[in-house]
């Protein structure tokens, strides 16, 4: 059996993988960039006088090897070949529908935030009423602490975007054209100064937070900084 699992919720998709890994007595593990396919054949087809189940865990398979290269395309055929395999694909991001289909008769698990999240943090502006009753309704599928993190996140993206661009943080030169354009617009709802002072506001919260400084929760010190945003 060939199983995939993808997606931008990685907290979760890693946990599953996780939990599945362990489920396995000795199981094989490869990293994506260090995998071809000699490596993968001597897996499933090198002799051992004890072993007749092979479990092999791949991480970042999609990753590191191009879905137009040879080595891609000769893993993927010969995988396709093999019956009564356990293999199991876990990948940092979400595939493509193509790259999620690569392999016959896999079963492949999802793992994304809920679209709500996305409606969230891009309403993250100044005065803005829908925040605070937003939050409530996305904390009924997600942790609050993960909410706040992606909180943060956005705000680090918009204050990176509009600075020079050899002072950009990675994680934004990463991202989509059509997202950094997103978050450049949003980012106009506050001038550099007021991101910054956003910024550091939410460095404190965190820290407040974790070493017990705060005699508010983090749900309410989230509601009150998003009123008065």
């Amino acid at each position: 059996m060939i199983t995939i699992v993808h997606g931008n919720d990685t907290v979760a998709s890693r946990n599953f993988y996780i939990e599945n890994r362990q489920k396995i007595i000795n199981p094989e593990i490869f990293e994506g960039e260090k995998l071809n396919f000699d490596l993968l054949f001597q897996a499933f087809d090198g002799n051992s006088l004890f072993e007749t189940d092979k479990n092999i865990f791949i991480v970042n398979f999609f990753a590191f090897l191009k879905s137009n290269s040879t080595e891609f395309k000769k893993i993927v055929d010969y995988l396709n070949s093999k019956k009564d395999i356990n293999l199991f694909f876990w990948e940092g991001k979400e595939l493509t529908k193509t790259q999620s289909l690569a392999f016959k008769n896999s079963t492949v698990r999802v793992f994304n935030y809920p679209q709500l999240l996305f409606t969230f943090l891009d309403q993250l502006k100044p005065n803005n009423p829908k925040l605070v009753s937003l939050f409530n309704k996305l904390q009924e599928t997600m942790e609050v602490e993960l909410i706040f993190y992606m909180m943060v996140r956005q705000f680090r993206l918009m204050l990176s975007l509009i600075e020079l661009s050899d002072e950009k943080i990675d994680e934004a030169r990463r991202i989509a054209t059509w997202q950094a354009s997103k978050l450049k617009a949003q980012a106009k709802y506050f001038d550099k100064q007021r991101l910054k002072d956003i910024y550091k506001k939410l460095y404190t919260i965190d820290y407040q937070t974790k070493f017990g400084l705060n005699s508010l929760n983090l749900t309410k010190t989230i509601d009150i900084f998003l009123l008065d945003l």
